[in-house]
C-alpha cells in the first residue's frame, strides 16, 4: 500500500478511502487529472497520508471494522488532520447525513457529500479543494520567504512570517470600529502593536492612552478609567479627566485588562455598551467616543468559569481576539531584534562594543526566552553596558542550551523542518547576505540557493 512521495510528480496525489471496491474502481476511472492512491481502512489511510502527504483525501466515514457506523471514519479525519492539518478532506456518509456532516465541518473536514455518490458533484468538490489547497500552500511559501529583516506597523522588527500574518490582521481591522483583544506571554510587544494599529487606523489623529490595570492600586483605578469631579472625595481638588475622555477620538490601550475588579468591569461595561461615562462624583453623562484594545497574559475563558471576570465584558472587548506568538515561535526574530538592540544600546551607554562574537548570534537563536522580547531586550543592555571589548559574547548574556523539539510527521519532514529552521536563521544573522549565510551553513552558495528554491523560500 505504500506510494512515492508525490514532490516531483505532474499530477497532484489524490487519496480515496474507500473499502467498496467497486466503487474504488469508479473513482479511479473517474479521476484521471490525479495521481490516485487508494486505502481501505483507518491505518493504511494514515501510511499513506504519511509517505505521500497528498493534498486532497475523500474519506469514507463507514470504514471497517464499523462499514455501519462512523466511529473509525470520524477517527481516521482526526489522525489524518492530525498529521498534516492543511489537508483537505472530504468526508462522505449514508449514516445520519446531517449529523455526520455537521460534526465533520466542526472536526475540520473541507466538505462533505451523501452517498450515493454522485461523480460530477464530488469531482467539483475535489477540483475546489485542490484549488484551495494550492492557494494556501502559495501563501505559506510567500510567507516563509526569506528576505531582510522588515518593519511591520510602522515600528515592530521582523522577519518571521508568524508576525506577519499578525501585522496583517492587524491592519485588515485597524479601520473597523470594533475592540481588539491582544493575547500574548508577557514581553511579546503587546503595547507596540496596539500603537501599531492606532496608528494604521483612521483614529490617528486623535491621542493614543495607555494605562497597565495591573500597576495601579483598585482603589485608584476607577479615578484613573474615569476620572473625578472637583469635590468628590478628600483631596480632588479640581476635576480630573479619566483616561477614556483623554483618549477622546483616539485609542485606549487597557494593559492586563484581566486584572480590573469585578465592580469596575460593570462600569466599563456600561461605557463600552452606551459609550458614555460619569466621571467620579459626577450626575450627568458624559459621550464619550474612544476605541478600546485591551491585552492580556492571562486565561480569560478561565477567569470567566471562576466567575472572575464577567462573559459579557470579555464579549465586548474580544470583538477581533489576536493571538501573539512567543519569541521562541518566530524563528529569525532573536537574532535581528539581538542587532537592533545591540546597536541601540551601544550608542547609547557603550560606544566601543561593534557587534556579537562567534557563537553568541546562534547562542540567542537557541535559547527559548521564557521572557520574550523585554528578556531579549533587558540581556542585551546588560551586556553592552558591561562588556569589556567590542563584540558581546554567549557568556556576557549568560545563555544556556534549549530542550529538543517533538517528533514530525515523518523523517523527510523532520529533515526539510531542520533545514529550512537553520536557512532561516543564517540568512537572519548574516542580514541577507547569501555568501556570508552559506559560509555560515557550511554549504556552497549555488548549493543555499537550490535549498531556497527547492523549499520554496525565495520571494
Amino acid at each position: 500500500m505504500n506510494a512515492p512521495l508525490n514532490h516531483d510528480r505532474l499530477k497532484p496525489t489524490l487519496l480515496i478511502v474507500e473499502d467498496d471496491e467497486g466503487l474504488q474502481r469508479q473513482l479511479r476511472w473517474a479521476y484521471d487529472d490525479y495521481e490516485v492512491i487508494v486505502a481501505s481502512d483507518r491505518s493504511a489511510a494514515v501510511d499513506l497520508v504519511r509517505s505521500a502527504e497528498p493534498a486532497v483525501v475523500t474519506l469514507d466515514l463507514g470504514l471497517p471494522p464499523d462499514p455501519d457506523g462512523v466511529t473509525e471514519g470520524f477517527a481516521a479525519l482526526e489522525s489524518i488532520l492530525a498529521l498534516k492539518p492543511e489537508t483537505k478532506v472530504i468526508v462522505a456518509s449514508g449514516h445520519g447525513a446531517r449529523e455526520s456532516a455537521l460534526r465533520a465541518i466542526a472536526s475540520g473536514a473541507y466538505d462533505f457529500y451523501r452517498k450515493p455518490v454522485d461523480i460530477d458533484q464530488l469531482g467539483l468538490i475535489v477540483r475546489r479543494a485542490f484549488q484551495l489547497h494550492e492557494i494556501e500552500r502559495e501563501n505559506r511559501r510567500l510567507e516563509e520567504a526569506v528576505g531582510e529583516d522588515r518593519t511591520v506597523l510602522g515600528t515592530m522588527i521582523t522577519a518571521a512570517p508568524e508576525m506577519a500574518k499578525v501585522a496583517r490582521t492587524i491592519e485588515r481591522v485597524a479601520d473597523a470600529d470594533v475592540s481588539v483583544m491582544l493575547l500574548g506571554a508577557s514581553g511579546t510587544g503587546k503595547e507596540l502593536l496596539a500603537r501599531g494599529l492606532h496608528q494604521a487606523s483612521r483614529r490617528r489623529g486623535g491621542g493614543f492612552v495607555a494605562i497597565n490595570c495591573a500597576a495601579i492600586p483598585e482603589n485608584l483605578l476607577e479615578a484613573e478609567l474615569f476620572g473625578y469631579e472637583k469635590g468628590a472625595f478628600t483631596g480632588a481638588i479640581k476635576t480630573i479627566e479619566g483616561k477614556i475622555e483623554l483618549a477622546q477620538g483616539g485609542t485606549l490601550f487597557l494593559d492586563e485588562v484581566g486584572d480590573i475588579p469585578l465592580p469596575l468591569q460593570v462600569k466599563l461595561l456600561r461605557f463600552l455598551q452606551e459609550r458614555v461615562i460619569e466621571r467620579i462624583g459626577g450626575r450627568s453623562p458624559i459621550a464619550v467616543d474612544t476605541r478600546i484594545v485591551c491585552a492580556t497574559h492571562q486565561n480569560l475563558e478561565a477567569m470567566i468559569a471562576a466567575g472572575t471576570f464577567r462573559e459579557d465584558l470579555y464579549d465586548r472587548l474580544a470583538e477581533i481576539v489576536v493571538r501573539i506568538p512567543t519569541l521562541a515561535e518566530r524563528p529569525g526574530d532573536p537574532a535581528l531584534l539581538a542587532k537592533h538592540f545591540l546597536g541601540r544600546f551601544a550608542r547609547e551607554m557603550n560606544p566601543q562594543v561593534k557587534g556579537f562574537a562567534p557563537g553568541a548570534l546562534a547562542a540567542i537563536e537557541k535559547w527559548h526566552w521564557p521572557g520574550n522580547i523585554r528578556e531579549l531586550e533587558n540581556r542585551l543592555k546588560r551586556a553592552v553596558i558591561m562588556a569589556d571589548g567590542k563584540l558581546v559574547s554567549a557568556d556576557d548574556l549568560d545563555l544556556a542550551a534549549p530542550a529538543g523539539d517533538c517528533l514530525p510527521v515523518n523523517l523527510k519532514a523532520a529533515r526539510e523542518a531542520a533545514d529550512r529552521r537553520a536557512i532561516r536563521k543564517a540568512i537572519a544573522q548574516t542580514d541577507g547576505n547569501i555568501s556570508a549565510a552559506a559560509k555560515l551553513l557550511g554549504i556552497s552558495r549555488p548549493t543555499l540557493y537550490d535549498l531556497l528554491k527547492q523549499y520554496g523560500l525565495q520571494a
